[in-house]
């Protein structure tokens, strides 16, 4: 995408699994099995723009924590995922203080483009 902000990713370590964000895929197959029919669309896009399947997308859950560094010591200062995210989702704030906000209605997010698909 271009970005130059120093992101790091806390994979390949137990981290991720620790705080809830990443799942084995035995559990993303059962969860999907449970959810039959009752995932909104946007998952299936999701999973195959991931260049996966719905079982193994759901293997990872977004999440985002932040970290301080104090005398050499790195302390967990937040983590947050799902809904907690939408901070970092500009459109979502201006859409709220639209006429008919999101309006997403069956089409839940299958609007969202990044900026390289438009």
């Amino acid at each position: 995408m271009g970005w130059s902000i120093p992101w790091f990713s806390s994979a390949p370590g137990d981290f991720n699994v620790d705080l809830g964000f990443s799942h084995p895929a035995e559990q993303g197959r059962e969860a999907v099995a449970q959810m039959a029919g009752a995932l909104p669309p946007i998952v299936e896009q999701n999973a195959r723009a991931s260049g996966t399947d719905v079982a193994g997308y759901l293997t990872e859950s977004p999440g985002f924590s932040t970290f301080a560094l104090d005398g050499g010591s790195v302390y967990h200062t937040y983590s947050t995922t799902w809904r907690g995210l939408e901070f970092v989702m500009s459109y979502y704030g201006i859409l709220d203080h639209a006429p008919k906000g999101r309006d997403e209605g069956e089409a839940w997010q299958l609007w969202i483009r990044r900026h390289d698909e438009y």
